[in-house]
């Protein structure tokens, strides 16, 4: 198989990709089963970013049945890298995989956690597949083709779920971000004054406060993702996270109206290439709709230089 997939070929691997997901999901949630009644778990870097054998199981199992149905295709994967298995990006196609995306969540029994599976070609995510197996929420989408929610045995529905509303200004945002597992002197109080200031009153002393509507930690890049897809969440930033986490859930947003991009330098043009893949900066917006003097894409645009006026950019480690 060359390179650059057919729509005919995206459908077949998506249908192969969306029944994986599911099994990997029935993994997880044999996991979450196995902590609850142990109570037991490995620390990975701190007490804030936990995982277990679960994480590599579901990586191994992802990756054997991808690699069987698909020997040609290239991978990357978050348990591997970590292992130190290093994949040069190319035109081929490539997985892009995060087994287990929310491990502090998956810990905890909070249920915001999925396995994340991307495809990657041309350097460009082409297709998606996010489950949430707590929720039976299943999000998918191949480029050109849209993107769609299946939840608790109903029909897919298109995303994003309700008609894009216009969005005037950060006030009226609701908006995702995430501490990370980070929590260096410097890093925190980078954070922390970003977060003041998106969330602050600047009539009552928060120098340079948007006042948005309130902001969300999921705890997952990829669910954080597929909420603004869906709708849920007007805007998501992070920096730090890795191209697994983000790779299926940028292609569901962009399937769904979004606009996705990456730091504050990077050109705002929608095209999530390798730069923006590994760049670890990233921020999407919701779809928007035209108001009468502006239309929705200026919109995403503007908002997008708004909130990069706002937040510290800062370099991840």
């Amino acid at each position: 198989m060359t390179s650059t997939l057919s729509e005919r070929e995206l459908s077949g691997i998506l249908d192969f990709t969306v029944a994986l997901a599911r099994k990997a999901g029935a993994l997880i949630l044999e996991g979450s089963e196995a902590i609850r009644a142990s109570g037991a778990m490995d620390e990975k870097k701190n007490s804030v970013d936990l995982v277990t054998e679960y994480d590599v199981r579901v990586e191994e199992l992802v990756k054997r049945e991808l690699s069987a149905q698909y020997p040609t295709f290239k991978f990357i994967g978050e348990e591997s890298y970590a292992a130190g298995a290093r994949i040069n990006l190319t035109d081929e196609p490539t997985f892009c995989v995060d087994p287990i995306d929310g491990t502090t969540n998956f810990i905890h029994g909070f249920p915001a956690v999925c396995v994340s599976i991307g495809l990657i070609s041309g350097r460009r995510p082409v297709l998606g597949v996010v489950y949430n197996p707590f929720l039976d929420q299943i999000y998918s989408a191949i480029k050109g083709g849209g993107a769609f929610l299946a939840q608790r045995g109903m029909p897919p529905a298109r995303l994003p779920l309700a008609k894009p509303r216009p969005l005037p200004s950060l006030s009226q945002a609701l908006i995702g971000i995430e501490w990370g597992s980070d929590r260096s002197a410097d890093l925190i109080n980078r954070k922390g004054e970003s977060f003041k200031r998106l969330a602050g009153n600047p009539a009552e002393g928060v120098v340079g406060g948007r006042m948005a509507h309130s902001l969300r930690s999921l705890g997952s890049a990829a669910l954080n993702y597929v909420m603004v897809a869906q709708g849920g969440l007007d805007l998501y930033w992070e920096i730090g996270c890795w191209p697994w986490d983000i790779c299926a859930g940028s292609i569901i947003a962009q399937e769904a109206g979004c606009f996705v991009a990456g730091s504050h330098s990077s050109p705002l043009d929608n095209d999530v290439n390798q730069a923006v893949l590994e760049g670890r900066k990233y921020i999407v917006i919701r779809a928007i709709g035209d108001s009468e003097t502006e239309k929705g894409i200026d919109a995403q645009k503007r908002l997008i230089k708004e909130f990069y006026e706002t937040v510290d950019d800062f370099e991840p480690k």
